[in-house]
């Protein structure tokens, strides 16, 4: 029986605010009359979800490589990612409901004309080092990524940039040659973090030194990191006293790891195993629809892709939704081999969605000369959940159409340095991209570092140039239509769906119920976004 409601209607208001605890709601709860399992109860139905400070966050996570590097003009793998949003910062960031927010800048603005974009940085914004970030380290940060000889992979997305300029007042000005209304979305590009600048202007990323919310005290490329938190941190979060990440490309190992309590959080599960982990008391999991992408790139610049009916036939040979069923285990939209996700503004619903048909690919093998192609197609399990048994499936989907599929098992470590961009057709996980500006810009550009078809179309260029200065939404999206249509019917990549983010965590581990889907583990943030309960 409960002795003092009074005291009860006290606690629920305080677990709606999150002013008190899960253990002393609990302790206080009983205290008054109520049993265990309604004290419980109560929390659950009142509780707000009060971020607690403490403790060591492990991560379990996969696409870790030897080949991985600091230099975030170079960042390709999950690991690099990943680790990029916790020691290091943007001007800009996807928050947990996709809209977007302030990181090192606190606001922005643009022109009318949408060519010139101021950004005000934080003032409280620290590095590592104890230095304050500076408008100087914001341009040191931009231009490493700046001009043919950067080497960078973000050099296409700030190619309009004539100019950036330190007003002297705190604030940065980007001058551009052409309009850009996403030029704010274009700065949580994972490749854009702000690093210390050098007393030349170059950048410091040699020295791992960042403004972000965790500070790295131990790192080993492949194996793993450890983090501690940045008593100086600008933003919200680092709830955690600790971070570590420990790279487990095996699928099965990762999963086990979880099951088992040796980490708190896994990237990419099996999808295959939801089911039988959706049934531990003890597992959490987080399933996201995103904009991520399975793409198959066929290099356009050698036989036999550089036929379009070759190209047209393999995008005939591929049976999206038994993909879907079979590997994804429903956990995916389809694809229409142009890479513009329904979760992205401007998607054009009205293209007519491919599907399976092997006659028809035969018949363009014959309008192509041939009766049957043969490729190799490489992959790698650490790509993505099912990487080899969607390659293999799909290999068997094709033999109807005359096509052979070699499918080419490649080793985990170096897959990016090693097999993408450099075998001609291969198998390749996309995070997700806010606008479809973004993504084609950075990989469908004739000029684009990371164009890994190596694909070229003069009005696709074109069209993509007049939409980043359409401030129209309506013209806008009419252009993302006809750009869609060419990359479906003419360009040189099979794209078989977009999978949803599949991660987990234990039960302890708690979020706001809010994700974010620009990447696994709530936008490669849940080390600074998410806590320990109790």
């Amino acid at each position: 029986m409960v002795k003092d409601q009074m005291m009860l209607d006290r606690l629920a208001a305080a677990a709606k605010d999150g002013s008190i605890s899960r253990r002393s709601f609990m302790n206080y709860s009983m205290a008054a009359g109520m049993t265990a399992t309604a004290a419980t109860g109560l929390w659950g139905t009142s509780a707000k979800a009060a971020p607690q400070r403490g403790g060591k966050f492990r991560i379990a996570q996969h696409d870790g490589n030897t080949s991985d590097s600091h230099d975030p003009g170079t960042y390709l793998s999950y690991a690099m990612i990943c680790l990029a949003h916790t020691h290091r910062a943007y001007l800009t960031m996807i928050n947990t409901d996709q809209t977007l927010g302030g990181d090192v800048a606190t606001e922005w603005s643009a022109t009318p004309d949408a060519k010139e974009w101021t950004f005000v940085l934080n003032p409280n914004a620290t590095f590592h080092s104890g230095a304050k970030v500076t408008a100087a380290d914001v341009l040191a940060s931009m231009n490493h990524h700046r001009g043919e000889d950067s080497g960078s992979a973000a050099t296409a997305l700030l190619a309009s940039v004539q100019e950036i300029v330190d007003n002297g007042d705190h604030s940065v000005t980007f001058k551009l040659d052409s309009p850009n209304a996403d030029l704010p979305w274009i700065m949580p590009d994972y490749h854009l973090p702000i690093c210390p600048a050098n007393a030349d202007g170059t950048l410091n990323w040699q020295s791992a030194d960042g403004c972000g919310p965790y500070k790295l005290v131990e790192h080993e490329f492949g194996v793993g990191s450890r983090l501690v938190r940045h008593d100086e941190w600008h933003g919200e979060g680092a709830y955690f006293d600790e971070v570590e990440y420990i790279i487990i490309n095996d699928p099965n190992a990762r999963q086990t790891s979880l099951v088992t309590g040796d980490v708190d959080a896994v990237t990419l599960l099996e999808n295959k195993t939801l089911g039988l982990l959706g049934r531990d008391p003890n597992i959490e999991i987080d399933n996201v629809p995103s904009a991520s992408a399975i793409v198959m790139p066929m290099h356009s610049n050698v036989g036999p892709f550089d036929n379009n009916d070759v190209r047209m036939a393999m995008k005939l040979a591929i049976d999206r939704e038994e993909l879907i069923e079979k590997i994804s285990f429903g956990a995916a939209s389809l694809g229409n081999d142009f890479h513009h996700s329904p979760a992205m503004p401007y998607f054009p619903a009205d293209i007519p969605q491919r599907t399976y048909d092997p006659e028809k690919a035969k018949w363009h093998l014959k309008q192509a000369g041939v009766d049957s192609v043969s490729v190799n197609l490489s992959t790698a399990e650490s790509i993505t959940t099912g990487a080899v048994d969607l390659a293999v499936l799909y290999s068997a989907q094709a033999k109807k159409a005359g096509i052979d599929i070699n499918v080419v098992r490649e080793p985990n470590d170096g897959y990016w340095s090693d097999v993408w961009l450099t075998k001609p057709f291969c198998v390749v996980s996309w995070g997700a991209r806010p606008t479809p500006d973004v993504m084609y810009t950075l990989a469908y550009k004739d000029d684009a570092a990371w164009n890994e078809s190596y694909w070229q179309h003069e009005r696709f260029n074109e069209i993509l140039l007049q939409a980043k200065a359409e401030l129209d939404d309506a013209k806008r999206a009419e252009m993302y239509a006809e750009m869609g249509m060419i990359s479906r019917d003419e360009g040189s990549s099979v794209i078989p769906y977009f999978p949803n983010f599949v991660y987990g965590r234990r039960k302890n581990v708690r979020h706001t119920g809010q994700l974010a889907a620009s990447w696994q583990l709530d936008g490669a943030r849940g080390a600074s976004r998410w806590w320990f309960e109790g």
